[in-house]
């Protein structure tokens, strides 16, 4: 039997896939953190929902591969699979339930869904690193956060605060400024593809003293990135002729 890692995209029907959909579709049981299976069963009503809730990852990734050694089951993930999602964990475990294929169908992550709202900051090379230091040391998202600053890539910033979390975004914001102009443009993503989605461009030094919350996706841009008609852009390098 088969156990799809789904991911769903942001939250809205226009934003899932249609392999995501009837894969869903395709099971009776859906697997997922709280917030993510409320907004299934208002997309998909008769479905049989099973959650857990924040820092229970193992236990739902465990739960679902053990259903899905019986039958096709469902394990849903904001955005993409992969990308913060649960499909690494899905196969780090699966040795224990051999009788259950994973089948991974990516989904549009919150960088790409976030950036349209903006424009098209990630039209060039780019990095993502989350801001969350509950799996990952602080020390080694710093070392990320200065080698991306220093190459010049625009950055996606993942999870950039929480209730336990209020200055990780403003200390990460440090660690740039010494490689990007205080003037470097920025953007904010808020409640994708949700009910009070917003957007937002500002600068790097106005980002350093924003405060933003666990559903906020932030973009900064790199030295060629620009504001053009009121979008935040970063140009590939093409010419006019």
């Amino acid at each position: 039997m088969k156990l799809f890692v789904i991911g769903f995209g942001p939250g809205s029907a226009g934003g899932m896939t249609i392999d995501a959909c009837n894969a869903i579709q395709s099971c009776n049981v859906i697997y997922g953190y709280t917030a993510y299976t409320a907004l299934i069963e208002s997309l998909f009503p008769g479905k049989t929902c099973i959650s857990t809730g924040m820092r229970q990852e193992q236990e739902r990734v465990r739960l679902a591969l053990n259903a899905a050694q019986s039958r096709n089951c469902a394990l849903v993930c904001s955005g993409d699979a992969e990308l913060y999602g649960m499909a690494g964990l899905a196969f780090e475990l699966s040795g224990a339930y051999p009788a259950a294929e994973i089948v991974v169908i990516p989904g549009v992550s919150a960088a790409f869904s976030g950036g349209a709202l903006l424009g098209a900051p990630l039209t060039h090379d780019f990095a993502v690193i989350s801001l969350s230091d509950l799996l990952t040391p602080w020390e080694t998202i710093r070392k990320r956060l200065v080698g991306a600053a220093m190459a010049d890539l625009t950055l996606v910033l993942y999870n950039p605060a929480s209730r336990r979390r209020t200055d990780h975004l403003k200390h990460a914001c440090d660690l740039i400024l010494p490689y990007r102009s205080p003037d470097t443009v920025c953007g904010l993503a808020t409640q994708i593809g949700r009910e009070g989605e917003r957007c937002r461009i500002l600068t790097l030094s106005e980002l350093r003293d924003t405060q933003v919350d666990m559903f906020t996706t932030v973009f900064i841009g790199n030295s060629e990135t620009t504001v053009i008609g009121g979008k935040m852009v970063t140009p590939r390098g093409y010419r006019h002729g």
